[in-house]
């Protein structure tokens, strides 16, 4: 097992997502690969979800997770979501859009370079991880 995985393990993330959608559900089996439990919520208006959580539109992507009260937007590695979990400077963090190569958007075995983008109380944006993309 992982260290992810061993420190995540008494972590729950609720997701809130179409019902439609693929890549959300690809998402989740990666968190749960990652030893978090995931309360899955299939949301008829994922626009007032965000709106309620107070998602940035600029940071909105597909689906929505919320873990100790803060937001995770879009396709966030569960190694972010943890670190996160532990943050009291962030209210939330977002992977804006869908890069191809993150966790759940893994089609063709190509990686665009991506950034992991956290939000602070005042509503200040920070990179708080970097990904690379394939060369």
């Amino acid at each position: 097992m992982s260290s992810i995985a061993q420190a995540s393990d008494a972590l729950t993330i609720d997701v809130h997502r179409d019902a439609n959608c693929g890549c959300c559900k690809k998402w989740i089996a990666h968190l749960e690969a990652n030893g978090f439990t995931v309360v899955d919520h299939v949301e008829k208006n994922m626009s007032a979800v965000k709106q309620q959580l107070g998602v940035p539109p600029r940071l909105s992507a597909c689906h929505t997770g919320v873990i100790n009260g803060k937001f995770v937007e879009g396709h966030v590695p569960a190694e972010q979501v943890f670190k996160l979990a532990n943050r009291d400077d962030l209210v939330g963090i977002s992977v804006p859009g869908m890069p191809a190569g993150s966790p759940g958007m893994e089609v063709g075995g190509k990686q665009q370079a991506y950034e992991v983008i956290g939000l602070t109380p005042a509503g200040a944006e920070h990179v708080i991880a970097e990904y690379p993309a394939d060369r």
